[in-house]
């Protein structure tokens, strides 16, 4: 009878078997832990990010008290600069509906946000450049 290599040894072939199975468990374990922890946290947008948030935010704080005709001409210039230049969508979209209200705001439409409003969104957005060094601050639209 001629033996082979993996029958002359059946204990060493389970203990093989039980390490590749060990590092195959560590590894999905290991991996669910990170998606456990990272799955709510907020994307970390750049610096470069961040500060243009902060440049449309202070523009809107401007354009909010103006004209409606000039408010919407930025609105539609900012959002096609914002969409071209920032990377980060989550921080973008957050940017987007402050724009929305700077231009809901100079329109005196009923949708115009509260300070409250304001004061979330602005929690929200910081949360997405609290890695930029960038501190994000939203003024009350219309002041």
């Amino acid at each position: 009878m001629d033996t082979t290599p993996t029958t002359q040894n059946p204990k060493r072939n389970r203990l093989v078997i039980g390490a590749v199975t060990a590092v195959i468990a560590g590894a999905l374990v290991a991996g669910a832990g990170y998606w456990w922890l990272d799955r709510d946290e907020l994307s970390q947008a750049s610096a470069d990010d961040c500060r243009l948030a902060q440049r449309i935010i202070t523009e809107a704080g401007r354009i909010s008290t103006g004209p409606a005709p000039e408010a919407e001409a930025w609105w539609k210039k900012t959002g096609d600069e914002r969409r071209a230049q920032m990377k980060d969508g989550y921080l973008g979209a957050k940017i987007s509906q402050y724009e929305g209200w700077a231009l809901a705001t100079a329109q005196k439409s009923p949708e115009a946000p509260s300070a409250k409003d304001v004061k979330n969104l602005q929690e929200e957005a910081r949360g997405h450049c609290s890695d930029s060094g960038v501190t994000l601050t939203m003024p009350p639209l219309g002041a």
